[in-house]
């Protein structure tokens, strides 16, 4: 009987211990579980604030003007021209800004007028006037005056230089 009862005593003791331990398990699980999940949680946290800071930043500076008219530009052929220098030349790119597509069909059918007007103004001026930017701003005066005056009307808004290269 006494072996009996050692032996009860450890079929019990058994269970206890398994049970203990397969509770100590669960518990450990659960808490890594949870801590993976607050580690989770705080680093996505941190990336979300981060990216709308950084969202935020990029939708100030990407801050488009609305426009009131829709811009007309007229790219005219290139020009390459002599200067008043012997061997001296310019080579000029142009574009005029012009308000709507009905005056762009106005200027378009001038452009030969147009055309003489920039050769004939251009090749007057000497290389050192030209190189200056104070010389390039005083012929983008000259030129949109004697381009408007060219359409016998005040069309062209603007000019602009795409190309300016002197040799």
């Amino acid at each position: 009987m006494a072996e009996e009862k050692n032996e009860a005593q450890k079929t019990e003791e058994k269970p206890k211990k398994s049970k203990k331990l397969f509770l100590i398990i669960i518990i450990l699980a659960v808490l890594l579980a949870g801590a993976g999940f607050g580690g989770f949680m705080f680093l996505k946290k941190g990336n979300t604030e981060k990216g709308k800071e950084e969202s935020t930043k990029k939708e100030e500076v990407v801050d488009i003007p609305k426009e009131k008219e829709k811009v007309v530009l007229i790219q005219l052929d290139p020009f390459i021209l002599n200067l008043s220098e012997p061997g001296r030349f310019v080579k000029l790119s142009i574009h005029l800004e012009v308000k709507n597509e009905k005056i762009q069909q106005y200027v378009t059918d001038r452009m030969p007028k147009i055309r003489d007007s920039i050769i004939t103004l251009v090749s007057s001026k000497s290389a050192d006037i030209l190189a200056t930017p104070e010389g390039k701003f005083q012929l983008k005066d000259e030129l949109l005056l004697r381009v408007n005056q060219a359409v016998e009307k005040d069309l062209i808004k603007n000019l602009y230089f795409t190309e300016f290269v002197i040799q």
